[in-house]
């Protein structure tokens, strides 16, 4: 049963080794060359269930991987629902939300600190299943000890809190950086955070051009 279809790759859901499985497939692009479409597809599969391995080498949830198919450029990984935390987050209890909130923090935290950056740092990318938090959807992940990479990871939380919750983004913002400071330290979240405000000016430079 077909879950998400996107630009990159479309999202089955499908039964495999007696449980629920996702298979994310990566999909032709007709306008690319065969060979090269191939290389493409092949690389970001294979790359993406690295990054997912790393991540949780830094103790960050993600879905278990149970197959890397490079023939048909699929990764067959864990059903973890889908309740996107996007979704259920405003309608959430207070305590259990700024529960969430700051382990998010903590978790961005735990891939900063060690090398890692997510990419697309959303609430749609984060299911939520019975109180636990997974990451999802690590295709543009990288390794970088870049400030400038770190900035625009919460930079894009920030601006999907911003979109979604902007009622209580700031709010959230603040809770979120309050797990994320507990690992990475105060000084070294002020740092970020500096870099995040230049990133927005820059943003709202070329807006405004």
């Amino acid at each position: 049963m077909l879950l998400k279809r996107g630009a990159e790759a479309e999202l089955y859901l499908d039964t495999r080794y007696g449980r629920k499985v996702v298979v994310k497939k990566r999909v032709r692009k007709g306008y690319r060359i065969r060979e090269l479409d191939e290389e493409i597809r092949s690389y970001r599969t294979s790359h993406e269930a690295v990054m997912m391995h790393k991540a949780k080498e830094c103790g960050v949830p993600t879905p278990v991987i149970f197959l890397v198919d490079l023939v048909d450029k699929s990764i067959v990984m864990e059903y973890v629902g889908d309740v996107r935390l996007k979704d259920v987050l405003d309608s959430l209890p207070e305590e259990e939300r700024r529960r969430i909130l700051v382990e998010v923090g903590r978790m961005i935290g735990a891939m900063h600190s060690n090398g890692l950056i997510h990419g697309d740092l959303t609430t749609s990318n984060i299911i939520l299943d019975e109180g636990r938090i997974y990451f999802i959807d690590f295709g543009l992940s990288e390794v970088s000890e870049e400030l400038e990479k770190r900035g625009v990871d919460l930079h894009l939380m920030r601006r999907a809190l911003e979109s979604t919750h902007h009622l209580r983004s700031d709010e959230y913002f603040r809770e979120v950086l309050l797990g994320y400071s507990e690992v990475v330290g105060e000084q070294e979240t002020k740092r970020v955070l500096s870099k995040i405000e230049e990133i927005a000016k820059r943003g709202r430079y070329v807006s405004e051009r």
